[in-house]
């Protein structure tokens, strides 16, 4: 027969009082009610921020970008085809943002800065938001100093300052990616960090220009950020931001930066397929009516 001790009792009491935690977890959570095509409809998350990350059962992050009275709409980084009807979601409190270092100089990387290049991982202790806000007028100084292109015409005719933004218009192969290849090409050696960011192009045309910047070893000082015409529209809309955000970690720590977008035009058709699925208001060519509103918050940022 078990004895029972009455002090080994009360030892126990006493232990798993002490060991009782009192935190509670509160935790945004709702369910898919339809997923297709990129696009996740949630019942829930009553408390969710515009443009917050939230968090699938399997594991799969989204954006939430339309906050309904009865559902948010959310567009999926990645093709979720693992999401079910009624699996759980839930907030992260997080804006979405990307890890920020030195490190990823002379690296290709995707929309969510995960190198795609084969080379390893990418250590970086820093983070910013890929949408933060830009510098105010007051606050930045007055174009004063030229950027050379290394192109006699453009350089003598219609220079480019540094601090300045230049739209590169023409019809197809012309020679724009060109231009922006061999601007690349002529910092080397002038102290600038460039950021080359394409959008929707072909994988070739994109492994070209990298080879490019390779052999004349312009990739020591430059990051390409790359989504192919084969990526989800999800990221192809967040790669100017991804490019963006780079390179304004290397601008707040004093140094020169060259950003291009090659080109925008796709993160725009990007932005149409993802604001059709999401139902909003078409406008002309059925854009969404805020189209020119992104691509002028990228020009902005890119100032």
């Amino acid at each position: 027969m078990v004895t029972i001790k009455a002090d080994e009792i009360s030892n126990i009491i006493r232990e798993r009082i002490e060991q009782y935690n009192r935190e509670v977890t509160i935790v945004n959570t709702g369910t898919v009610l339809q997923v297709g095509d990129g696009i996740a409809r949630i019942y829930g998350l009553d408390e969710v921020m515009a443009g917050e990350l939230v968090e699938f059962e399997e594991g799969t992050i989204g954006i939430a970008l339309n906050l309904e009275s009865n559902n948010v709409g959310v567009v999926l980084m990645g093709d979720g085809l693992m999401i079910q009807e009624g699996s759980l979601v839930k907030a992260t409190g997080k804006i979405a943002q990307i890890p920020v270092s030195e490190a990823y100089l002379g690296r290709v990387i995707n929309a969510l800065a995960n190198p795609i290049d084969g080379r390893g991982k990418i250590s970086a202790s820093e983070s910013r938001l890929i949408e933060s806000p830009a510098p105010g007028i007051i606050s930045r100084r007055s174009v004063y100093e030229p950027l050379q292109t290394g192109l006699i015409a453009i350089d003598s005719m219609i220079p480019i300052g540094r601090g300045q933004r230049e739209l590169i218009i023409g019809d197809r192969q012309t020679g724009k990616t060109a231009v922006a290849t061999d601007t690349i090409l002529n910092q080397q050696g002038q102290n600038v960090i460039c950021v080359y960011v394409a959008i929707g192009q072909k994988a070739s045309s994109v492994a070209q220009v990298v080879t490019s910047l390779q052999e004349r070893g312009a990739m020591d000082y430059t990051i390409v950020v790359a989504e192919t015409a084969d990526s989800p529209a999800t990221l192809q809309y967040l790669a100017p931001y991804t490019g963006a955000a780079l390179a304004e970690y290397f601008m707040y720590r004093e140094q020169h930066t060259l950003i291009i977008y090659d080109d925008l035009s796709k993160q725009a058709q990007a932005y149409r397929q993802m604001s059709l699925l999401l139902r909003r208001p078409p406008g002309r060519e059925a854009y969404p009516g805020d189209v020119f509103l992104f691509t002028f918050t990228s020009f902005r940022k890119s100032r």
